[in-house]
């Protein structure tokens, strides 16, 4: 057996639990491949399962990393897609923090000429979760507005420029000056620096008092309210975290019913492989051709050494970056 360096968590806690350990790595099964790892992305869902919220789905690794780039070393039974030495960048449910990952053949895509290996390891979590809410749940169109909270973060930075990219119109919020010129950068037609600025104001008069038609929303808790403010007629409202809270208080029903508004919300990594490849299949017809000319890509902000996994988490959670966190193998 092949043996690899793989990050695991010491219990549950802060990101003093992480250690580096050597052990086997993993066998494809059926449909499946395995791939050696030259990056992985850095998530807040891997934070959030460190600290015990947010375990892997029954059957997955418990080895952290939610997506990978790298090249085939070996295919399971049933897999007549891939070859080994393909390089691919993939969608994983757990496994990804290692020199070795399993991945289902059908989550695989193909890495985009414009990128290197390990700046595909930055496409999978974000664009899939994006392409999917944005654009399937929260069904923006071009012309209409997308507003985004956490512009400068790894998805954030996806959801401006793939607004624009279809033609809508992005606004986004940040916490600094700075963050907000990061986002301008991506092609956000506003900024909001929601530290001194109300962002629903802000969105209101940028839109001439319609508001919003879509919101992709990570924060939850005081911004539900404010979110359904902000949106305007027939306005969808995108719940794909809650980091200040899931619990709603009081929800005016009114607001809904007169607007007409959407309210839903996704997550990725519990879905099957098969709802999962329907998705990667609608991003290799309309994203991978954006991705191939190099008019959209991930914002790579800092690369760790898989030995480095605690230095990535205490970046990812002092919120400084702006764009992705990865983790190299120097495969």
């Amino acid at each position: 057996m092949t043996s690899m360096r793989y990050v695991f968590f010491d219990g549950a806690g802060g990101p003093d639990v992480i250690r580096t350990a050597t052990g086997e790595a993993p066998a494809p099964g059926p449909g499946e491949v395995l791939i050696e790892v030259v990056a992985a992305g850095v998530n807040r869902p891997d934070c959030m399962q460190r600290i015990g919220v947010y375990p892997p789905p029954p059957g997955e690794s418990s080895v952290p990393g939610l997506e990978v780039a790298g090249r085939v070393a070996a295919l399971g039974a049933d897999v007549a897609n891939l070859r080994v030495g393909d390089e691919v960048c993939a969608l994983v449910g757990s496994g990804g923090y290692a020199d070795y990952c399993v991945a289902a053949a059908a989550l695989c895509l193909p890495v985009p000429k414009s990128l290197n290996l390990i700046e595909a390891a930055g496409v999978p979590e974000t664009f899939f979760t994006v392409y999917d809410n944005v654009f399937t749940r929260g069904r923006l169109k071009a012309g209409e507005t997308l507003l985004v909270h956490g512009g400068s973060s790894g998805i954030g930075s996806i959801a401006i420029q793939l607004a624009k990219a279809f033609g809508a119109k992005a606004i986004a919020t940040a916490g600094s000056d700075e963050k907000c010129a990061f986002c301008r950068t991506l092609g956000a037609d506003l900024a909001i620096n929601y530290r001194t600025q109300d962002f629903v104001a802000e969105a209101k008069a940028f839109t001439q008092g319609r508001g919003v038609d879509v919101v992709l929303d990570m924060v939850g808790g005081s911004y539900f309210a404010r979110n359904l403010a902000a949106l305007g007629l027939e306005g969808r409202l995108v719940q794909i975290a809650a980091a200040e809270g899931g619990t709603i208080e009081k929800f005016n029903l009114w607001t809904m019913v007169t607007k007409r508004l959407t309210l839903t919300g996704s997550t990725l990594r519990a879905r099957t492989v098969a709802q999962k490849a329907e998705v990667a299949a609608r991003l290799r017809e309309n994203v991978w051709p954006l991705l191939e000319a190099g008019k959209v890509k991930p914002v790579i902000h800092a690369t760790f050494p898989l030995e480095q996994a605690r230095a990535a988490h205490e970046l990812m959670e002092s919120s400084a970056h702006t764009g992705k966190i990865l983790l190299v193998t120097g495969k």
